[in-house]
């Protein structure tokens, strides 16, 4: 048989969102490296976002390239140019553009027909992929963008509804059934899981629940070594396959590469590196929230406070909804820190920074890829989950694998902005706790060690080398047992 119809040819189908983007393509990336024709489907605005880095690859001979299809902004009733999930600024907003992923079948469904490739990889948010491969009679496998434990953890709360048998929204219960004891309250989880009562939400998480628990299996950006029990529970007790591939951000091996993942930075790496370069060893701290959240003033201003009472060194990127970036800062900030800290507005070279000797912390919303591109740099962290399932994730960093330091968020919002702030001092004692200090010390040999594990995890013969190998071997015996 020859290579070309010998070849895999994966799709990958990646939710419009940075946090689900980045690692899918990375991921890609992966794939067209142990041979495999990949195809990325997005839109043309989503497409700017990672074209020159496939451009490079396929100039080192990958087989990989992006196919578009039109975002339907004014079908989904969204202004013009909003194609990502980051672009949304309101709940109604977000919830329009979710719907609005189910119109994507149609042109899919197409390019698969016209293509016949031998797998599907899809985010969650896109349940009618599961369909559109049962009727070309190729598997799914369904990413989810975060790790085992949280998707552990979410099936016990189907299960088991531990969340309806407490009186108070801060009354703790364990989440039945899980390797370790995992206690959460109701004001850590999303409005959807809170009760029963049905949300406009309601129907489309259901929905997404049916396509992942009908897939082939799961894919999952992360190692074995971080949360083994969470591998070995969820193919027992959840009883489904899943191959674990991380950290995917690894595949990134020259700075190029780490400056440029999701966007170009809004920011000089050149000038970033420059002053890392004139810093001592883990002596920085780096604070960041993700690409989606956006703090009030009054939380801005609590955290500039902290940073300047912790005479600890810092990069921090801020991302304020506000047409008045300095309206929050204290008076003589940016010049009082000039040389001890860097503020960056916008986008920031996020595992460039993370990846320096000079960096010594990492004060995170435990997203999942922060929580793992921190985890891959051998840095602690300071946990200030926000929403979605980052209050689990806070768990993992805190309880399990005890890097991290929590700073005392109790509330899961969707909207950063309308919280009450965590106060200063809070802020100061958790950053000191994690920077300072015999635990502190401790906290980060523990952290370097299991960074290790996770460039080992990568390498030829590592956990996800071997997972991603088996997987591409189910795949190959299903494509020749079908032809």
């Amino acid at each position: 048989m020859d290579k070309r119809t010998d070849q895999l040819h994966v799709y990958f189908l990646p939710m419009m969102a940075p946090g689900h983007m980045i690692p899918l393509v990375d991921m890609a990336r992966q794939f067209s490296r142990h041979g495999v024709k990949v195809t990325i489907i997005t839109t043309p605005l989503n497409a700017t976002k990672f074209s020159k880095t496939i451009q490079k690859d396929r100039e080192l001979g990958s087989d990989i390239s992006i196919r578009t299809t039109e975002f339907p902004c004014k079908e989904a009733g969204l202004p013009e140019g909003c194609e990502n999930l980051a672009s949304t600024t309101s709940s109604e907003m977000s919830l329009k553009f979710v719907k609005a992923l189910y119109l994507f079948q149609q042109p899919v469904e197409q390019f698969m027909e016209e293509d016949h490739p031998d797998c599907l990889i899809a985010a969650t948010f896109f349940s009618w992929a599961v369909d559109v491969a049962a009727k070309l009679g190729i598997p799914r496998l369904a990413f989810n963008g975060t790790g085992l434990l949280p998707m552990c953890a979410y099936h016990s709360f189907m299960e088991h509804k531990p969340h309806l048998k407490v009186e108070s929204e801060t009354e703790e219960f364990v989440i039945p059934g899980l390797p370790d004891t995992i206690k959460m309250s109701r004001s850590k989880i999303s409005q959807h899981w809170k009760d029963e009562k049905e949300t406009p939400m309601t129907p489309i998480v259901k929905d997404f629940m049916r396509a992942e628990a009908t897939s082939y299996g799961a894919i999952v950006n992360s190692f074995y070594e971080m949360e083994p029990n969470y591998v070995q529970h969820f193919r027992e007790v959840v009883g489904r396959k899943v191959w674990h591939v991380g950290p995917v951000s690894l595949c990134n091996k020259d700075n190029e590469d780490k400056s440029q993942r999701g966007q170009d930075s809004s920011f000089c790496e050149q000038k970033c590196l420059d002053w890392l370069n004139s810093k001592e060893p883990k002596s920085v701290i780096y604070i960041c929230f993700g690409s989606m959240s956006i703090f009030s003033s009054d939380q801005l201003l609590e955290i500039a406070t902290a940073l300047e009472a912790s005479d600890q060194q810092f990069i921090w990127v801020v991302r304020q909804n506000t047409t008045n970036h300095e309206e929050w800062m204290p008076e003589g900030f940016e010049e009082k820190l000039n040389r001890r800290g860097l503020i960056i507005k916008g986008w920031a070279p996020q595992v460039l920074i993370l990846d320096h000797e000079a960096t010594g912390g990492f004060v995170t919303h435990c997203g999942w890829n922060s929580l793992l591109e921190g985890v891959s740099a051998g840095v602690p962290m300071v946990t200030w989950p926000l929403s979605a399932e980052q209050f689990f994730n806070e768990k993992l960093l805190v309880e399990i694998l005890k890097i991290g330091v929590p700073v005392g968020a109790e509330a899961w919002s969707n909207r950063t902005d309308s919280t009450v702030p965590i106060n200063r001092e809070n802020i100061q004692r958790a950053v000191t706790k994690l920077m300072v200090g015999q635990e502190a010390e401790e906290m980060r040999g523990r952290a370097a060690a299991l960074g290790n594990s996770a460039k080992m995890a990568v390498e030829k013969g590592g956990s996800s080398d071997n997972s991603l190998v088996s997987l591409l071997e189910e795949l190959r015996n299903g494509k020749s047992s079908s032809n």
